[in-house]
C-alpha cells in the first residue's frame, strides 16, 4: 500500500473577523491563495493533480474547491467540498491520505477556508407562511435540547466539557493566558516564517497592505484582565466560560499537497512528514468538546502508537476546556499541547484550523529533527476529527 507524503503545507495568516485586515478579502481569495502555494512548493506542476479537497463551513453552500481550482487555472482537476463543521479540513486531509494509500490517486491538495468577515447571511421561510423569512438563519448541527443548545457551543462545548472534566475558571484562563504568550512568542522569533503565505489584502480605505502575520493574539492579556471577564451566561451557577477562554472569530486559510511515497521518490520530492493515521469520532452532542479527548487513544491506536510516543500535540482552543480536559484525563503533558497557542490566541478560522494546527506541526516537527504530531479536534454535533503525523 502506498504511503501518503505531505510535500508542501502552507497557511495564511489569520485575521480577526470583521475588524481585522481580512475584513475585506473572501474564502475564495484565501483559497486560490492558499491552493496555488502549495502546488507551487510541491515541486509538481499544477496538472499534476488529481483532485483538491477542501473544508469550508458557513460559506452556505458550494463548493470553493473547484472554484480555488479554476481560479488557479487548475481546470483539469476536480473539487470536493467538505463539511464537519470545526474538523473538515482534518477530514479533507485523511480523505487525501485515503485515496493516495488506496492507489486511486497521486497527489492530491487537502485543506480547508473560513471566511467569518464575508460569509453570506442566509434566509429561510419560516414553516407555514408564504413570504416570511427568517433572517441570519444557519443550518443546525444538532436537534436542538436544553443541555446542548445547537445555537450556543459556550455551553454545548466549553461548560459541559469544563463540568464533565470538572474544571475551574482559573485553569481555563490560566491556559489561555499561556495560549497568547506562546503566540506571542512565536510570532516574535519567526517560528511560523515557513508556513505563512502573505496575503495582498484589500482595506476600507482601498489600498493594498501585506499582510503577513497573525493578529489574533494579544500582547496585553495578563491575569487580572482574564478574572475580570464577565461569564457568557451569569444565570448559570458556576459557569466559567468567557470570551477570554474562547476561540476567536476568524479568517484564514491552508491547504497540504499530499503524493504517494511512489511519485515522491520518482519526481525527486522532498516529503516532510507522512501521514500515518485519521479517525472521526461521535459522541452525544452535550459532549462535543470532550470528542477531541476521545479520538486520542481511538487514533493512537490505528497507529499502533502509544502517547509516549508523541512528540507534539495540537488540540484545538475551541474553548480552554478542551486541550485542559485532555491533558488532565489522559495526564497529558501540558508542555507538548499547542506549544505555539491555539484557538484562544491565534484564532480559529473554523474549516481551516485543522489544515493549520497539521501545517504548524509538520514544520514545527521538522524543525526538532523529527517525531510523532498528533492534531485533533471537536466538531459541532458531537464529533471530532484527528490525524497523526510522522516526520
Amino acid at each position: 500500500m502506498p504511503e501518503a507524503f505531505i510535500v508542501s503545507a502552507v497557511r495564511t495568516p489569520i485575521g480577526t473577523a470583521r475588524k481585522g485586515t481580512l475584513a475585506d478579502t473572501s474564502a475564495l481569495d484565501l483559497a486560490q491563495l492558499v491552493v496555488e502555494e502549495a502546488a507551487r512548493r510541491s515541486g509538481l506542476s499544477a496538472d499534476r493533480f488529481d483532485d483538491l479537497i477542501l473544508a469550508e463551513s458557513g460559506w452556505g453552500g458550494g463548493d470553493i474547491a473547484r472554484h480555488a481550482a479554476v481560479a488557479a487555472g487548475m481546470t483539469q482537476v476536480p473539487g470536493q467540498a467538505v463539511n464537519r463543521h470545526c474538523a473538515g479540513s482534518l477530514t479533507s486531509v485523511g480523505n487525501a491520505a485515503a485515496t493516495i494509500r488506496a492507489g486511486m490517486d497521486a497527489a492530491v491538495i487537502a485543506g480547508g477556508v473560513h471566511s467569518s468577515s464575508t460569509a453570506p447571511v442566509l434566509r429561510r421561510r419560516v414553516p407555514g407562511t408564504v413570504d416570511q423569512f427568517e433572517d441570519h438563519w444557519s443550518s443546525p448541527s444538532h436537534p436542538d435540547r436544553p443541555d446542548a443548545p445547537n445555537r450556543d457551543m459556550s455551553i454545548c462545548v466549553g461548560w459541559n466539557t469544563a463540568v464533565e472534566a470538572g474544571l475551574t475558571r482559573e485553569q481555563q484562563d490560566a491556559w489561555a493566558l499561556r495560549s497568547h504568550q506562546r503566540a506571542i512568542a512565536a510570532l516574535d522569533s519567526g517560528v511560523f516564517a515557513d508556513e505563512i503565505v502573505p496575503v495582498k489584502a484589500p482595506q476600507k480605505d482601498g489600498s493594498l497592505i501585506d499582510f503577513v502575520a497573525d493578529e489574533h493574539p494579544r500582547r496585553t492579556t495578563t491575569p487580572e484582565k482574564l478574572a475580570a471577564l464577565p461569564v457568557l451566561h451569569p444565570e448559570i451557577d458556576g459557569f466559567s466560560i468567557t470570551a477570554g477562554n474562547a476561540s476567536g472569530v476568524n479568517d484564514a486559510a491552508a491547504a497540504l499537497a499530499l503524493v504517494s511515497d511512489e511519485l515522491a521518490y520518482r519526481e525527486g520530492l522532498t516529503p516532510l512528514a507522512t501521514v500515518r493515521a485519521w479517525a472521526a469520532h461521535g459522541v452525544d452532542p452535550a459532549r462535543t468538546g470532550m470528542a477531541a479527548v476521545e479520538i486520542i487513544p481511538k487514533l493512537l491506536a490505528r497507529a499502533g502508537l502509544a502517547q509516549e510516543d508523541v512528540t507534539l500535540w495540537e488540540i484545538n482552543e475551541a474553548f480552554a476546556s478542551v486541550p485542559v480536559a485532555a491533558c488532565k484525563l489522559l495526564g497529558l503533558d501540558e508542555d507538548k499541547v499547542n506549544p505555539f497557542g491555539s484557538g484562544c490566541s491565534l484564532g480559529h478560522p473554523i474549516a481551516a484550523s485543522g489544515a493549520r494546527m497539521l501545517t504548524t506541526l509538520t514544520h514545527a516537527l521538522r524543525r526538532r529533527g523529527g517525531g510523532i504530531g498528533v492534531a485533533t479536534m471537536c466538531a459541532g454535533g458531537g464529533q471530532a476529527g484527528g490525524v497523526l503525523i510522522e516526520v
